[in-house]
């Protein structure tokens, strides 16, 4: 079979037909033609080309006998929908600074009571020391009070304020590690000064209310504690930075 090649620029022009002819000679300027001994030779030719192919056969001797269209036998193209995008992979939420540290286990309307273990003295007047300072420790081992360094507890005191309400609670940051004084997950502990001055117009002594009935807490007594808070001033992950 003999193709010649051609386009056009519609599709009527693209067309191609298939030309049953006889007779070809051979010719040396036309010897990319196939050439038969005897019989019929055919060529599929484009429809913008028929007219020049025709002389071209009839130049070498040729006739042509018919002309066949060339039926295509694939499927006329179907509408197919777009294939969907793919989806553009995101990026792993990034995990929020500090979300597994406790916060406000216990709030409040619903403190913990804990109990004082002890309630030490970290100044003496008879070494130098000015004030009171007080090391307290807190059991907490009938509650789930969980901690990080650098968290704050608030304390509820005893008694009411001058319009006859409950105290409100006061904020003291935690003076333990998160395992307690006693490395055994069951404490808490405060360092706590007294607040005490004299009120410069009246001259009468002024002591703070919750650092005085810290101070003078007794082992064995409850205590009224809400928190943990503050995620501000903790501890860096690399146990070697420069704090």
């Amino acid at each position: 079979m003999f193709s010649a090649a051609g386009s056009g620029s519609s599709s009527s022009s693209n067309r191609l037909f298939i030309f049953e002819v006889t007779g070809l000679r051979q010719n040396g300027s036309s010897s990319a033609l196939p050439v038969r001994e005897s019989g019929s030779t055919t060529m599929v030719v484009p429809y913008a080309r028929m007219s020049s192919t025709v002389q071209k056969i009839q130049k070498m001797g040729g006739t042509v006998v018919n002309i066949t269209p060339v039926i295509s036998s694939a499927p006329a193209p179907s509408s197919v929908p777009a294939a969907a995008p793919a989806a553009t992979p995101q990026p792993a939420k990034k995990k929020k600074k500090h979300s597994d540290v406790p916060v406000n286990i216990y709030r409040p309307k619903s403190p913990f009571v804990g109990k004082v273990i002890s309630n030490e003295a970290l100044v003496r007047e008879e070494e130098g020391g000015t004030g009171i300072v007080q090391h307290i420790k807190f059991d907490i081992s009938e509650g789930d009070l969980k901690y990080v360094e650098g968290q704050s507890i608030g304390i509820i005191p005893e008694g009411i304020d001058k319009k006859g309400k409950p105290h409100k609670l006061r904020l003291y940051s935690i003076a333990s590690t998160r395992h307690g004084d006693d490395i055994d997950d069951k404490t808490v502990s405060l360092c706590v000064r007294k607040l005490e001055y004299n009120d410069p117009e009246s001259g009468e002594l002024v002591e703070g209310v919750c650092s005085t009935y810290l101070t003078k807490l007794q082992p064995g007594e409850p205590v009224k504690i809400t928190g943990p808070v503050g995620k501000e001033m903790l501890l860096p992950d690399d146990p070697d930075a420069n704090i």
